[in-house]
């Protein structure tokens, strides 16, 4: 007996086959996923080296706000320093200023004790003249002592050694009393103005 097939079977069958068949077409498949590959031991070592690496440079570098600090702090030392010298150089230069301030009124003053010195020196001998002597000794006398105070004083003494920084050499007078090279007269005596020199004293030194 022979079966007879549904009319619509085999074309029903094959609709369903194109229709599966299109559906792939349009809708791919998705790749399948690889899986993720381990790092090799070298690339953990190498990544953790250059983070060691770049965490010292980081430490190594200064802080910008903190070297600049510094900088101001040196600055400020460094002015604190140079007013400090300026202001000594000042008090130095003021004290300098005030010891020698009246080195010319002082100098001026030396050829009125000059004469004073001579008219000793030259005074006659006669008992007529002992009184006026006396008064020109202590006239003299009150005058060094006037400009002592302010710090002028009389150098060159007759019997000293001869010292080229406070004496000038006129000539040579021998002398048997006193050593070679010391001052055998006193021909003008020099002054020193505290530690300065204001005259040197004219001499003669026995040979």
């Amino acid at each position: 007996m022979s079966h007879r097939m549904h009319p619509y079977g085999d074309s029903h069958a094959r609709s369903q086959a194109n229709q599966a068949y299109a559906n792939m077409s349009e809708n791919p498949g998705e790749p399948e996923e690889k899986p993720e590959e381990a790092e090799s031991p070298e690339s953990v070592s190498g990544a953790e080296a250059g983070d060691q690496t770049e965490t010292r440079e980081v430490a190594d570098k200064v802080d910008p706000s903190e070297e600049a600090r510094r900088e101001i702090e040196d600055a400020r030392l460094r002015m604190a320093a140079e007013m400090d010298n300026f202001k000594k150089r000042l008090n130095r230069e003021h004290q300098e200023h005030i010891r020698y301030a009246n080195e010319k009124v002082l100098s001026d003053l030396l050829p009125a004790l000059d004469n004073l010195d001579l008219a000793i020196q030259h005074a006659p001998k006669d008992e007529a003249c002992q009184n006026m002597m006396q008064g020109i000794e202590m006239t003299r006398k009150q005058l060094l002592d006037a400009i002592a105070k302010h710090g002028l004083t009389a150098v060159g003494e007759e019997g000293e050694p001869f010292n080229p920084e406070i004496h000038e050499a006129i000539g040579i007078e021998p002398r048997e009393d006193l050593e070679k090279g010391a001052v055998s007269r006193v021909l003008q005596k020099g002054y020193k103005l505290n530690d300065r020199l204001a005259r040197p004293a004219k001499v003669l030194v026995n040979n």
